[in-house]
């Protein structure tokens, strides 16, 4: 009986033992969902400790859901309950990234939703830099690599630009809007166009203002993910004489191209000459078969041949005479 006992007191102490270390574990783990409820409560944001002990089964930090909410409710945002922060970061989304530039926007005055907030992070843009960028306009050169825009006024001479163009974001066409690439795009087109139109490259010195102007009218920010502010010409320079270059390589073609108009016609005058010794030789080759028909007839008589013979023969001799001098 007494050996009964003693096993029946030692099960109980063993089971008290496991009782007790579950007890101590269970608390623990509580204590962390106790104290993410208290702090939310203490925040004027209550959640209640099932739906944070909740998150954790659903794979979702209860800590950054909870300071998040509490960081959202003290800006004034009360609209965005916990179910659309446990959403957005279900889906893939920077919740810190998201509140911190609601937070920011709504400091700076600026109208920033949170469905406009999350659909700008999930389509993969920092909204907290676009935010940021929206508060303090942002510098863009151009070009980007520091080289010169190239364009010929119509005096035919060439000026080199750079231009820095002060930006801020747009966040209503962020989603689907034109970067930075654009923007450069857009802003050297325009610059090659202000000074193509100029009629003296002076001008453009003079007043370099006009070409901002200029470009500034056309509406470049369309489609784009930032509105222009404004657009500074930072450096310009004269380059080549584009119109005497043409001018000199067009004089050169039409040496050319003159040259071998000449030679083209010293070819057929060569060839004309050509054609009539030849067409000299064949008369040449006919009068001994004319002579011969003369003989034939009577109409050529022996003395005249003679005669004629010595004449040819005077003229080779003088032929001679002249070519020794």
């Amino acid at each position: 009986m007494t050996n009964i006992l003693a096993e029946i007191s030692q099960s109980l102490i063993g089971g008290g033992t496991i009782l007790f270390l579950a007890l101590i574990f269970c608390f623990f783990i509580i204590s962390r969902y106790v104290g993410l409820w208290f702090q939310a409560f203490v925040s004027g944001t209550p959640i209640s400790l099932f739906n944070i002990i909740g998150m954790s089964m659903r794979k979702i930090p209860p800590r950054i859901i909870v300071n998040t909410r509490i960081n959202l409710y003290k800006a004034g945002s009360k609209e965005v309950t916990v179910s659309d922060l446990e959403t957005h970061y279900l889906a893939g989304g920077n919740l810190t990234r998201v509140i911190g530039a609601m937070i920011a926007a709504k400091k700076a005055g600026i109208e920033l939703t949170w469905g406009q907030a999350t659909a700008i992070d999930l389509a993969g843009r920092n909204i907290l830099d676009a935010v940021h960028t929206s508060v303090n306009p942002k510098v863009i050169d151009c070009p980007a690599d520091g080289s010169f825009i190239s364009a010929v006024a119509k005096d035919g001479i060439q000026l080199k630009c750079r231009a820095r163009v002060t930006v801020r974001t747009n966040l209503q066409q962020l989603v689907g809007g034109a970067t930075e690439e654009t923007i450069i795009a857009r802003v050297g087109e325009g610059i090659v166009n202000a000074i193509g139109s100029s009629s003296d490259h002076k001008d453009v010195l003079a007043h370099p203002q006009t070409i901002s102007q200029c470009v500034l009218g056309n509406g470049l920010d369309a489609q784009t993910a930032f509105s222009i502010l404004s657009i500074d010409i930072a450096d310009i320079d004269v380059g080549m004489n584009i119109g005497a270059r043409l001018r000199t390589d067009q004089a050169e073609s039409d040496k050319i191209i003159a040259q071998a108009k000449a030679e083209e016609r010293r070819a057929m005058a060569v060839a004309e000459e050509q054609e009539n010794k030849a067409k000299v030789i064949l008369a040449e080759a006919e009068v001994p078969l004319a002579m011969a028909e003369a003989f034939r007839k009577g109409n050529l008589g022996i003395d005249y041949y003679y005669k004629m013979k010595n004449i040819q023969a005077d003229t080779e001799m003088r032929k001679t005479l002249a070519e020794v001098e």
